[in-house]
């Protein structure tokens, strides 16, 4: 058996990116129709939590969308441009 290190992760927890598709429902939103789009191509997200899918040595990325968390591989996102988004709001 070939035992190597996970394939370190492109993106990092916290970091805003972007949606090059839309992404479907693969079952796991059940109160969501199979294969609905959960977040359309372009949207922008947060990850939140960065893992690894030993299966395939990739790193796996939760994205907050607006009303989801999708489970993400690199090619379905790309970091999102700085400034496309005020990163916080300060009261005055």
């Amino acid at each position: 058996m070939n035992f190597s290190e996970p394939r370190a992760a492109l993106y990092a927890w916290g970091q805003r990116v972007i949606a090059l598709e839309d992404l479907c429902n693969d079952g796991s939103y059940p109160e969501r129709a199979p294969d609905a789009v959960l977040a359309e191509r372009g949207a922008v997200g947060e990850i939140v939590n960065v893992g690894h899918m030993p299966e395939h040595n990739e790193p796996v990325y939760l994205v907050q969308f607006p009303g989801c968390v999708i489970g993400c591989m690199e090619d379905e996102i790309i970091p999102a441009p700085a400034g496309l988004l005020p990163e916080t709001e300060e009261a005055p």
